[in-house]
């Protein structure tokens, strides 16, 4: 038996040969794998092998994953060869008879990191020649400056042989690797403004010049994307978003069908030109990161080592197999993401939190704050609005629960979202707000501009952050003082996290009924102790005080839980009726709950105010109740 093992994001594997049927895995060289790594064991796992199949005990401290079963230290699990066992930050492998195939996301990052490594030498011959900084600063992206970088990387891969002999198999590989790209990144581009949000504002720069590109090739490279469209299917699929996750799927099986094509001028010209093209990104644009944040399927980035650069798809964290080619190169690009929203890091100002002009949020920390090197994660701005059905098509919320929130917004019930980072809570907040009626002015008020209300009399409001002398700054309390004398109707504020939500709860007592805001807890009985404490940051008052002004001013709370899977779903729906007589506690009942851990599903409870619902026809209990037993009539079925 062949044992293969490599670090995370390292694409370099070691094999060992056993013919034993039992043997052990540890950080001890008596072992017969050795993974030299201090958060390995001394001797971490035994696996035995006994009529084709296997089985991992666990011996030692920290837990180890078998597929995606997580075996704590005294437990054990049954495998087969297949499946790849992790030992952090180890990857095992076992194969019985040949060569363990390579999955396609082993496959990319090591093509990645191949071809980052050839980058940064081309990148180091650059240097040498021209001063790639200055570039970049002091003329821009101009045609005479893209066309010199250009020359100079050909004349950089001639003096470095890239295109001989030798390297013929991995051109190959590396050649499927940019034609994936490129397909993807033709689909982003032919895709209108009403179907992705335009961030023409930081990813425009293809940097590609006519005279440059040779007309032969580029024809060559239609009809091969064209025939690979086809292959894939792709105009079946409504969406960018679905075709995108085909192309990520399924191209290293249509692959093999255009190697044929790929003649020896053909692939050294895609090549140079999947070179060009990373090499422009990092000199002008934003270097590996111009793509992904492109990218309608990426909600978060999360750059945390240059050669760590992490995106969240479908709300599950993936390792994108890309990296910068130095440290250096990461300091400047974040520098030049933060300088195009007019601000500034460095030593002085390590940390820096802002927005993009398309709306997303960005936070740069470096070091000396930053131990291992710059970080840098990016929300992405939704590519469209969510709506109510969408929620309930995703399985967030249930088509009873969402009449229910729909009518509590139109009669102006105060409704408070909670919970944790990446719920979901902005998201909901933008839904529910939509069913605000148009006649109403609402003032938004947010750190940095989420929320994109559907109303025409909205005004939107954001803190500001000192300046250099450490004056001028604006919070959101400020604001939401302001905003009292701006004559609302409703007041929606993206988060509380402080003093302001004392004046949002006096807000809501005064006379803004259905204002809207979120705060972090992780429940709805959570929510109380939350406020609490954020009220006492605005001033300090008696807590029977504050239990009364809570209870007077929220309705409803709508609770939003993250799962496991990455998933967003309304775990609660909770009236605040009032105070207890006694303990003078607010009095929370749900009225939708996912008691049973699978459905958000009605607790019989019917809020005090539902009579209001009623008559004013915004509701029928009847109906909401039957559809929810339509729902789970439905959930039966499949």
């Amino acid at each position: 038996m062949k044992i293969w093992f490599n670090k995370v994001n390292e694409s370099r594997r070691s094999v060992v040969e056993i013919e034993a049927n039992e043997f052990y895995i540890g950080r001890e060289e008596t072992n017969s794998v050795v993974l030299r790594s201090p958060l390995v064991s001394r001797r971490h796992a035994v696996v035995r092998v006994h009529n084709g199949e296997m089985e991992l005990e666990n011996v030692g401290l920290n837990s180890c994953l078998v597929g995606d079963t997580e075996v704590l230290g005294g437990e054990r699990a049954k495998f087969t060869s297949s499946v790849k066992v992790r030992i952090w930050p180890y990857t095992i492998s076992f194969e019985t008879e040949e060569v363990a195939g390579i999955s396609r996301e082993e496959l990319e990052a090591h093509l990645r990191t191949t071809v980052a490594d050839l980058e940064l030498r081309i990148h180091k011959k650059l240097l040498e020649r021209l001063d790639l900084y200055e570039t970049d600063s002091a003329s821009g992206a101009t045609p005479e400056s893209i066309l010199s970088l250009e020359n100079n990387i050909e004349d950089v891969c001639r003096e470095m042989n890239l295109f001989g002999d030798i390297n013929d198999s991995l051109l190959e590989e590396i050649t499927g690797l940019g034609l994936r790209d490129h397909l993807i990144n033709q689909l982003i581009m032919e895709t209108g403004a009403d179907e992705v949000f335009d961030l023409a504002a930081l990813t425009s720069n293809e940097f590609d010049i006519p005279a440059t590109l040779v007309p032969e090739r580029e024809t060559e490279l239609h009809s091969l994307l064209q025939f690979l469209r086809e292959k894939l299917d792709l105009e079946k699929l409504p969406d960018v978003s679905q075709k995108i996750q085909r192309v990520e799927d399924r191209f290293i099986d249509v692959f093999p069908l255009v190697r044929p094509h790929l003649h020896g001028e053909l692939r050294k010209y895609l090549v140079l030109r999947m070179l060009k093209k990373d090499l422009k990104d990092i000199v002008f644009g934003f270097g590996p990161l111009q793509d992904l944040l492109r990218a309608p399927t990426i909600s978060e980035i999360m750059v945390v080592r240059s050669d760590q650069i992490y995106v969240e798809r479908d709300g599950v964290i993936e390792n994108s197999g890309r990296r910068f080619i130095s440290e250096k190169v990461t300091e400047s690009i974040i520098e030049r993401i933060v300088a195009q929203v007019g601000r500034r890091i460095d030593k002085s100002q390590p940390l820096v939190d802002a927005r993009l002009p398309d709306g997303s949020r960005v936070n740069a920390i470096i070091p000396p704050l930053a131990v291992f090197g710059p970080c840098l994660t990016i929300r992405k701005f939704p590519i469209q609005r969510m709506t109510m059905d969408d929620l309930i098509e995703l399985g967030t919320i249930g088509k009873a629960a969402a009449m229910f929130v729909r009518a509590c917004v139109v009669d102006r019930k105060s409704i408070l979202i909670s919970g944790g980072t990446g719920s979901g809570k902005t998201t909901m907040l933008n839904v529910l707000s939509s069913f605000i009626p148009h006649k109403e002015r609402i003032v938004s008020i947010e750190d940095t501009t989420e929320l994109r209300l559907h109303q025409e009399h909205v005004v939107s409001l954001e803190s500001k952050p000192a300046n250099v002398e450490g004056a001028g700054a604006y919070t959101i309390r400020d604001l939401v003082k302001n905003a009292l004398r701006m004559r609302p109707d409703r007041i929606v504020v993206g988060e509380c996290r402080g003093g302001e939500a004392l004046d949002m709860i006096q807000a809501m007592n005064t006379g803004h009924d259905g204002s809207m805001t979120t705060v972090h807890a992780n429940s709805s009985e959570e929510v109380i102790a939350r406020l609490e404490l954020l009220m006492l940051m605005g001033a300090e008052l008696p807590m029977s005080s504050i239990h009364r002004q809570i209870a007077s001013a929220i309705d409803l709370i709508v609770h939003i839980d993250r799962l496991p899977s990455g998933q967003r779903v309304v775990a609660q729906i909770t009236e605040v009726s009032g105070v207890h007589p006694d303990t003078i506690e607010p009095i929370l009942t749900d009225i939708f709950n996912r008691r049973d851990g699978k459905s958000l599903r009605p607790t019989g409870y019917l809020p005090t105010f539902v009579d209001s619902l009623v008559e004013k026809q915004l509701l029928e209990l009847e109906f909401l109740y039957g559809a929810w037993e339509g729902e789970e009539q439905s959930n039966g079925k499949s």
